[in-house]
């Protein structure tokens, strides 16, 4: 993997936060639809989250499409892993999939 600041900022924020949520606006201010989702969908959980806003740095907005291997915004990594966008994270919230993760890694009851 390529080496840059980015990444190591990247690298240091899922290392340091259970679940981190790369998002267009804040958590509570999202600047996008899809970010908006997500978010929602995590305060219902009730789970604490780390957001970052990569408008503010459109380096970072680049480089974590990168990271990841995927091209959208937002992304959710939960202890360390990187789960997927909005799609990916409004289906398994669906399905049951996200609390049963969530459960898994000891972040809910």
């Amino acid at each position: 993997m390529l080496e840059n600041k980015n990444f190591d900022f990247i690298n240091n924020a899922i290392a340091d936060h259970n679940i981190v949520l790369f998002m267009k606006g804040t958590a509570n201010f999202p600047q996008c639809g899809f970010s908006a989702t997500v978010v929602s969908i995590l305060k219902k959980l009730t789970v604490e989250f780390h957001d970052i806003n990569i408008l503010s740095d459109n380096n970072l907005r680049e480089d974590i499409k990168i990271f990841s291997d995927w091209p959208t915004i937002p992304q959710l990594y939960i202890k360390g892993e990187f789960i997927g966008g909005c799609d990916i994270i409004r289906e398994m919230y669906e399905n049951g999939d996200l609390v049963e993760l969530l459960k898994d890694k000891k972040l809910i009851n």
